[in-house]
């Protein structure tokens, strides 16, 4: 079943004869893809801006020569794809790319899929014209993950394009070649294009931009995933494996809310070995980003285990006087629904902290709005919007999906904006140059949300309370300033031709005092910020924006005015024409939040499902009874995006599945996806087969996998909102709940591309006060931990890791995410 796309203002252009719809504005390149219409193309990337580096999109269009991914389509516009000197051009600047590359496409990691190697083949390059003596280049290793082979780059600046323009990292850049000059006879003797872009190619690499050898970055991965070549490539795969040899397996990431798009790649072990082992995870680059733990934490199944009868008889025993089931979100739709189904039927407990607070928040956005869901998501957000607001989340730590909406905004949309957050983070304003960050105290959540009402807000349509609680926060006062004006005076001068003095009237600058009146937003400074220098500052951010959008996240869950939060919320909506975006804390919290009915508190005997427990369940194989882990599972999960999507098993799995147990103590059908179509209708799912399902992308870009929710929504008052108490802000010791950025669970810790420790994370000044290891103390209990510093990490706050289950941190931080603690150096 595939979605009906609608797409507004379209034009119709020609491509070599033949008419067709295309957006208008697009570029040509990106309107033939969505055609089907193949122009050869190598340096672009169908979400960041072109780099014009390989240039073989050459077409004529209305009988010009253009760049296919840099010139945009037009009503009527007539677009010839293949001309006698476009093909002549293009065959020269293969041949110049084929120029001192190794010929080593047997062992080359992208052999089999090397973009180099197809468009060799696919514009008859059976022949070299060109040559120049080479430059020495070594191999490098720029971090734990990624390695480089200057010998196989081909400079088409893929890499440098996504880490600006999607990432937001900016960790990669050219820099020098020092290789031989060019024979200036060939700039008489070769086409023009293919000369310039050897020219560049001969004095260009690529290298971090740090001016080091190592680059400072998120370790995402995705330079690695955008190279044609075999240049970039992860550190674990050089020579691993052929691209022939893998079998693609699309699934699902199973770490953080967003949700990405993977395949996994497997193939035997060895040939000695012939179970399935995951080789490495790849992405469609051109339609989705990955996060570090989505491309690098895949190797975490469960392993060597087969059906123990013992421990599984002594699960159903467990389960039958079980009082709670505490688990996480590390789950699928279908397994979620297993567990409110024993809810239903034996009276258990659904113990989920780290969903809880998330659901309701969700009841009461959706008691104050009228809507189940938020209005917008993280695509459509890079697709339209010119102005976002970040409120309530550690962009760099708790949503990749969400930071890489906040920059390519940025980056691809011109646009501007506010980041709300109380830890500093340097990351962020590196993004653009008209972002405003607020590094506000703990606690001032609200503050911030009733600055955006009075920014954005009509206010013909707030309360009256409400208006005048904002104006509240206003003062005037007046200011001398003194400032140079012109000033005309007269004057008498001789005339030098007839000797008589004749008046003159001439400019001269004076200085003078003026008073002033000066408008002040006690709201501005409260949250950090600068109320004098804001507004000209806000101004100018909003010139020519269009298209708004907030991000709200996890922050604003755990916060105890998370009803008034939420409320507020609703009243941005309802006042303003800005659209939300809501964050769900990790992997299928929303899956989590729609299905079950969650409980406040754990009570009695507790099954564990990969959580701590009386008796545990654990795809860790540390548990009491074996589960199987998300790479071994079919399923669904509910993403960020509001969409239902299907995971495949990656590896085999021999042992019991929650499904097992259900058959037991309450029935159950034969198989997990044959839940798939049970899932809950009245929370917006369909009742549709897991089969059934389909799973990908349009040629234009947009997502075509599974389906969406559907949004209820209802009629609703303007929702009443409460003043905030500033006084509330949290002052001196500060934890906060928020994991590295590669690190989401006991999963993401198990995978062995996954190096992010689990501590306390501080800027290096805090660090450098604090310590190797600290006891941090909260008022139920304490945890001793080392102490990371964290270069991007401005002020005082520490965060503390919760991606290890044991630890028992949410339990230390209760309903919260910023506590007041002491920290005791060991």
């Amino acid at each position: 079943m595939s979605e009906v796309k609608t797409v507004e203002n379209m034009v119709s252009i020609k491509i070599d004869g033949v008419e067709y719809q295309a957006v208008e504005g697009e570029y040509i390149l990106n309107a033939a893809r969505a055609n089907e219409v193949f122009i050869p193309a190598i340096c672009y990337l169908t979400r960041c801006s072109p780099t014009l580096a390989c240039r073989i999109c050459l077409v004529e269009a209305d009988g010009k020569q253009v760049y296919a991914c840099n010139a945009k389509v037009k009503e009527g516009m007539e677009i010839t794809v293949n001309t006698p000197n476009i093909l002549e051009e293009r065959r020269a600047i293969m041949e110049v790319y084929d120029v001192n590359h190794p010929l080593q496409c047997g062992v080359c990691d992208k052999s089999g899929e090397c973009e180099l190697q197809n468009y060799t083949l696919e514009l008859n390059v059976d022949s070299q014209s060109y040559a120049i003596p080479d430059t020495k280049r070594e191999t490098q290793n720029w971090s734990t993950v990624l390695h480089y082979d200057p010998g196989l780059c081909i400079v088409c600046e893929r890499c440098t394009t996504v880490c600006k323009d999607m990432i937001g990292d900016s960790a990669i850049t050219t820099t020098k070649r020092g290789g031989e000059d060019l024979d200036k006879s060939y700039k008489d003797t070769m086409p023009k294009d293919a000369y310039a872009m050897w020219n560049k190619l001969q004095k260009s690499l690529i290298a971090p931009s740090n001016g080091t050898d190592h680059t400072d970055c998120s370790d995402c991965g995705e330079c690695i995933a955008v190279c044609p070549v075999g240049a970039l490539v992860s550190r674990d795969f050089v020579y691993q494996s052929n691209a022939w040899d893998l079998k693609r397996i699309p699934a699902v990431s199973a770490h953080s809310s967003d949700g990405f798009a993977i395949y996994y790649e497997t193939r035997p072990a060895s040939i000695s070995d012939r179970e399935d082992k995951i080789f490495r995870v790849t992405n469609e680059w051109n339609y989705v980003s990955l996060d570090g733990a989505a491309r690098f934490a895949y190797d975490f199944e469960n392993r060597g285990v087969s059906k123990d009868e013992a421990a599984f008889n002594a699960a159903i025993e467990a389960f039958k006087k079980a009082e709670t089931i505490r688990f996480n979100s590390v789950i699928t739709n279908e397994e979620a629904m297993m567990l409110q189904t024993l809810k239903e039927k034996m009276g258990v407990k659904l113990y989920n902290p780290e969903v809880r607070a998330f659901q309701k928040f969700l009841n009461y956005y959706k008691a104050a709005s009228g809507r189940s869901l938020w209005s917008t998501d993280t695509d459509e957000i890079m697709k339209r919007a010119d102005f976002v607001i970040s409120v309530g989340s550690a962009l760099r730590n708790d949503s990749p999906g969400m930071k890489y909406a906040f920059n390519n905004v940025q980056k691809m949309n011109k646009g501007a904006g506010l980041y709300f957050h109380p830890v500093g983070d340097t990351l962020i304003p590196s993004f653009g140059k008209t972002i405003e960050c607020f590094n506000h105290k703990p606690g001032l959540e609200e503050a911030a949300l009733y600055l955006v009402l009075d920014l954005f807000a009509d206010a013909s349509k707030l309360p009256e309370d409400v208006k005048a609680f904002i104006d509240s926060f206003k003062t005037s006062e007046t200011q001398t300033i003194t400032e140079k004006v012109d000033k005309t005076v007269k004057e008498m001068v001789k005339n030098e031709e007839t000797g008589e003095e004749e008046e003159v009237t001439k400019k001269v600058k004076e200085t003078v005092e003026k008073e002033i009146t000066v408008e002040k937003n006690g709201l501005v400074d409260l949250l950090g910020g600068d109320s004098e220098k804001f507004p000209a500052v806000f101004e100018k951010m909003m010139s020519k924006k269009e298209s708004f959008s907030m991000m709200v996240g996890e922050d604003l869950y755990f916060h105890e005015k998370a009803e008034n939060i939420a409320k507020l919320i609703a009243l941005i909506e309802a006042t303003t024409s800005i659209d939300v975006v809501m964050t769900p804390p990790k992997s299928n919290a929303l899956g989590v939040a729609l299905i079950c009915d969650l409980d406040d508190e754990a009570a009695g005997y507790t099954i564990g499902y990969n959580e701590n427990g009386d008796f545990r369940l654990s795809a860790l194989g540390n548990g009491d009874l074996d589960m199987p882990a998300m790479n071994q599972q079919e399923g669904t999960f509910t993403t960020m995006s509001k969409r239902v999507v299907p995971t495949n098993a990656a590896l085999s799995y021999e042992g019991y599945e929650l499904n097992d147990l259900m058959k037991v103590l309450v029935g159950a059908p034969a198989l997990t996806i044959d839940w798939t179509p049970m899932l809950p209708t009245a929370s917006g799912y369909q009742a549709v087969a897991f089969d059934d399902l389909p799973n990908g992308y349009f040629n234009d870009g947009s997502e075509n996998r599974g389906y969406l929710l559907e949004i209820i929504s209802d009629e609703v008052a303007l929702p009443t909102v409460e003043k905030f108490d500033a006084s509330a802000a949290l002052e001196g010791e500060i934890a906060y709940r928020c994991n590295p950025a590669r690190q989401f669970n006991d999963f993401t810790d198990k995978a062995h591309e996954i190096f992010e420790a689990f501590g306390v994370y501080a800027s290096t000044a805090k660090a450098a006060e604090l310590g190797e290891k600290v006891e941090i103390v909260f008022d139920n209990g304490s945890i001793v931990m080392d102490v990371i510093a964290d270069e991007k990490i401005e002020g005082d706050i520490v965060k503390v890791s919760d991606f290890r289950a044991a630890a028992g941190v949410y339990d230390l931080f209760g309903g919260s995410r910023y506590k007041n603690v002491t920290i005791k150096k060991v």
